[in-house]
C-alpha cells in the first residue's frame, strides 16, 4: 500500500489487529522526533495527521482538534504529560543509539540504557507529550 496516496477510506478499511492512535499537540513535531530518534517512517504528515511505520507496523498520530467529537478529548490535559502508564515498546531499536539521538534533540531520558533481568537492554525516552517510548534489544 502506498501510504502517500491511499485514500482515507481505503486506509481505514485496511487496518487489522490492534490499532494505535496517539493524540498529540503537534503532529509534525512528534513525527519528526520519532523519525529522528527511532528511525521510523512518517507518511502524509500534516498539522492534523500522520501515518507512522516501524518495522512493518503501522500506527497513527492525530492532533487534538481531529478528535473534536471523540469522548477522549475531554480527558486530555491542556498542558503537561499525557501518557502516564503507557509504554510504546520498540523492539527493533538500539537503545544506546536512540538515547544518544534523543539527548541530542534535548529529549528527556527517563531511564538510561540498562540491561534488564527479563533479557532486554532498554532505554525510556519521553517525547514532548509525555509518552514513554522504550527502545529495546535482546541482551
Amino acid at each position: 500500500m502506498d501510504f502517500e496516496t491511499v485514500s482515507a477510506e481505503d486506509f481505514g478499511a485496511s487496518l487489522r489487529g490492534i490499532g494505535l492512535n496517539i493524540l498529540v499537540r503537534d503532529v509534525k513535531a512528534l513525527a519528526a522526533f520519532l523519525t529522528e530518534v527511532f528511525e521510523m517512517e512518517a507518511h502524509r504528515v500534516n498539522e492534523d495527521f500522520a501515518i507512522m511505520t516501524y518495522h512493518g507496523e503501522v500506527f497513527q498520530l492525530h492532533s487534538d482538534p481531529t478528535y473534536g467529537a471523540n469522548p477522549l478529548l475531554g480527558l486530555l490535559p491542556k498542558a503537561g504529560a499525557r501518557g502516564a502508564g503507557a509504554e510504546f515498546r520498540l523492539y527493533e531499536t538500539d537503545p544506546d543509539a536512540a538515547a544518544k539521538r534523543a539527548e541530542a534533540l534535548g529529549a528527556h531520558i527517563l531511564q538510561a540504557p540498562t540491561d534488564k533481568p527479563h533479557g532486554l537492554r532498554e532505554t525510556y525516552i519521553l517525547c514532548e507529550n509525555g509518552y514513554a517510548w522504550v527502545a529495546s534489544r535482546p541482551l
